[in-house]
């Protein structure tokens, strides 16, 4: 199948698409895929759903916002597609959609992703497969993260050695760890670029740390990341996921601007340390994607937690585009009813099938 898969990431920025050939077990080949980046209006309308959804914490009529947003996803995701199509000139089998999560407390078995499926596959007239977290969390499961089956697929057709890990670093960081046969364990390990973009925005200082300079520039103030540290997520062994916004920025309000950075940079990275100490076994190699790749102020302290590590571009993937790629494969392992989360990934007790398919005929 060909299909095109959507993410919609807490760094709020816009949406991936990233169109992928699979029968949901082997990847065949890499189709076009291509960012397109919410204007001002657009991440202003997701951005006030998103500070609208902690203040409802699901308790209560959804606030309104949510519905602005939601147009601002499916006009999106729609122009996302046909620039993705646009590339090569094929048609599509099947769509991936994640949705934007504006919300997760996985204690209380609640996520919350806006867009409308249904309006989506009408809109383009394939199948969507969507809310694939919603069977994994009934189940008892966290709903999260859902990308390892994917990086395992991905270690397969690389032949990369065991164990290895892949690190995502996003709004959120998640780590998922591949041994040898079906071995796997994942869990996000705690603050990805969130936290320094929230600490930028808030200040008026730009959306995110470019090339990670203001936390070069600045000192870590060592009890503030113990306190950080001291929470008792990180003594957790996983499966467990996150909220973005789980952490404040209360902690690093009287720092500087430069120390603020650089602290909550330390706490992205000593936060993946923590996680390293409750895997299997110690990775060989460290594959790692997302937008923290972008930051060589939080790769070069990476690189001194962790040690070996290689960008997923430098391995003949596409870093940007992963998560993207996850939900099209994500969408075929489901209309085969193939699991697409497990006990040592979610915390479900067995492994789940999931996604919900909307048909275009059945959209309204």
């Amino acid at each position: 199948m060909r299909v095109l898969g959507y993410m919609s990431g807490t760094s709020l920025d816009g949406v991936d698409a990233a169109i992928l050939e699979t029968d949901g077990e082997r990847i065949d080949a890499f189709g076009p895929a291509t960012l397109l980046s919410f204007s001002a209006a657009e991440r202003a309308a997701v951005v006030r759903a998103t500070e609208d959804a902690l203040r409802w914490d699901g308790i209560g009529a959804r606030p309104a916002s949510f519905a602005a947003a939601e147009a601002v996803i499916l006009d999106t995701h729609v122009r996302a597609a046909r620039a993705v199509l646009a590339e090569d000139g094929g048609a599509i089998d099947l769509i991936g959609f994640h949705g934007q999560t504006v919300l997760h407390r996985p204690e209380r078995r609640l996520t919350v992703q806006l867009g409308d499926a249904a309006a989506l596959a009408s809109a383009l007239g394939v199948p969507v497969v969507a809310d694939m977290r919603q069977a994994d969390l009934a189940a008892g499961g966290q709903g999260a993260p859902l990308v390892p089956i994917y990086h395992r697929a991905l270690a397969d057709r690389l032949a990369l050695p065991r164990p290895i890990a892949f690190l995502n670093i996003g709004g959120v960081a998640n780590l998922s760890w591949i041994g040898a046969g079906e071995g796997m364990a994942a869990f996000d390990t705690g603050p990805g670029n969130g936290m320094i973009d929230l600490l930028l925005q808030s200040r008026g200082a730009g959306r995110y740390d470019e090339d990670g300079r203001l936390g070069a520039a600045g000192q870590v103030d060592r009890a503030i990341l113990d306190e950080y540290l001291c929470a008792p997520y990180f003594r957790q062994s996983g499966p467990k996921s996150l909220d973005r916004y789980d952490f404040t920025l209360a902690a690093v309000e009287s720092l500087s601007l430069e120390d603020a950075a650089a602290t909550l940079t330390a706490f992205a990275i000593e936060a993946i340390r923590c996680a390293a100490d409750l895997l299997p076994a110690a990775p060989g190699e460290w594959i790692v994607c997302g937008g923290g790749v972008h930051n060589p102020t939080l790769m070069r302290l990476l690189g001194k937690r962790v040690g070996t590590w290689r960008a997923a571009d430098d391995c003949g993937l596409r870093g940007d585009f992963i998560e993207a790629e996850a939900m099209a494969y994500l969408a075929a392992r489901s209309v085969r009813g193939l699991p697409l989360t497990f006990p040592a990934t979610t915390g479900v007790p067995h492994p789940i099938p999931g996604g919900r398919i909307f048909h275009p005929q059945n959209a309204g």
